[in-house]
């Protein structure tokens, strides 16, 4: 699906889904509405204020919906950074204690875990958590361990139960955050996340707006605001609500819902077609995180969701690729749209066992729910020769 690039070149196919989604017509239609009907204050008292804070309720009760959760326990932030940023300091905040997270996670936790001092669980060449060295953190001083449920990079969804057993076990009054933030458009929430007491979400993942994310705080979870003010959200995070975002917001929520088992299928297959055209038409490409397969059997990517396509090409660099395919219209990324045009690479390849070498090479095409055989096609008439023409400039 293609959108024009205002700065200059067209984009034909656009390839960067979990960077950020097109907004949903239907979100669009209710974000034009609550902003009409709901621009008073939430907080007030009068007619136009109790309209705006219905459109929030409203919102809260579809989100609480599909994540498995109470109203009651659905917190509207900024974005999925504050939600993450929230769910992290608001956590040691509250109980003291030491604070720990995967070392593939998103910087929106990663970097408020080091701020803290914490420590940086190590993974195995799957992006998985290693429970051993789990178990040598979890100590009972740990607040908080923060764990993405599916990873920003390279897809990898993180089982979670075995990390709340090694919880339970060791450090009980450790709460479990998981940044769902790619998890959401692809997984059940209600039973993907279950045994997680925070769940952080952000609306342009799944196409609602940019600008408003969620933090899922179960009941037996206890947060310092981080926020202060006039202590809207439960005392959680203060600040006038984006009445017309949350309604948005909610939405997109409850379409992705509705649609995901369809959308999973769909892409999934696209997705797969991608990758295996890609390996047919280039040589020397690394798919991440997956095992070892025998000749002629189909690979296997159960464990990743189904828009994630990251792959690693022998002797070229990300940045060099990614300014080529956007020259012929197709948009992508090479690791998290955060961190693109960063000339260090990804840390999560790296935490994963990755040479600098190969990870530099990378480059992650992510499909959603607006995707179609007609990017597939295009992509893979697109990127071979990219890829043929710098290897030989390399040579």
């Amino acid at each position: 699906m293609g959108a024009p690039d205002a700065a200059s070149s067209r984009t034909d196919v656009y390839l960067d889904w979990a960077a950020s989604t097109p907004m949903r017509p239907e979100a669009i239609e209710t974000m034009v509405t609550a902003a009409q009907a709901g621009f008073g204050n939430p907080t007030g008292s009068h007619h136009v204020a109790r309209t705006a804070r219905r459109l929030v309720d409203d919102a809260r009760d579809e989100v609480a919906d599909v994540v498995g959760a109470l109203p009651s326990e659905i917190v509207f932030c900024g974005s999925g950074t504050e939600a993450d940023n929230l769910a992290i300091f608001g956590s040691q905040a509250h109980s003291g204690g030491t604070t720990a997270c995967a070392a593939v996670e998103h910087h929106a936790v990663l970097h408020p875990v080091q701020h803290l001092g914490g420590a940086v669980v190590n993974v195995d060449s799957r992006g998985h958590v290693d429970l051993d060295h789990l178990r040598e953190v979890a100590t009972a001083e740990l607040s908080v361990l923060s764990v993405m449920l599916a990873n920003n990079e390279t897809g990898v969804i993180q089982p979670l139960e075995p990390i709340r057993a090694v919880l339970d076990a060791q450090a009980p009054r450790a709460l479990l955050h998981t940044d769902a933030v790619q998890a959401f458009p692809w997984l059940d929430l209600r039973e993907a996340a279950v045994c997680a007491d925070l769940i952080s979400l952000s609306g342009h993942k799944f196409g609602g707006p940019k600008g408003v994310g969620v933090l899922v705080v179960r009941d037996r979870a206890r947060l310092s605001a981080q926020v202060l003010g006039g202590g809207q959200e439960f005392e959680m995070r203060s600040g006038t609500h984006n009445v017309a975002g949350i309604a948005a917001f909610g939405t997109a929520a409850r379409l992705m819902h509705a649609q995901r088992d369809s959308v999973v299928a769909r892409v999934g297959a696209l997705r797969d077609r991608l990758v295996s055209g890609l390996q047919d038409a280039v040589g020397g490409i690394t798919e991440t995180a997956m095992p070892a397969q025998a000749d002629g059997a189909a690979a296997d990517r159960s464990h990743k969701v189904a828009g994630s396509a990251h792959l690693c090409f022998d002797g070229i660099e990300s940045e060099a690729l990614l300014f080529m395919l956007e020259r012929q219209g197709l948009a992508a990324s090479a690791a998290s749209s955060c961190a693109s045009g960063a000339q260090d690479p990804s840390h999560v390849l790296a935490a994963m066992g990755y040479s600098r070498e190969l990870a530099g090479g990378s480059l992650r095409l992510s499909l959603g729910f607006g995707s179609t055989g007609d990017d597939v096609d295009r992509a893979l008439a697109i990127i071979p020769p990219c890829v043929d023409q710098l290897r030989t400039a390399a040579a």
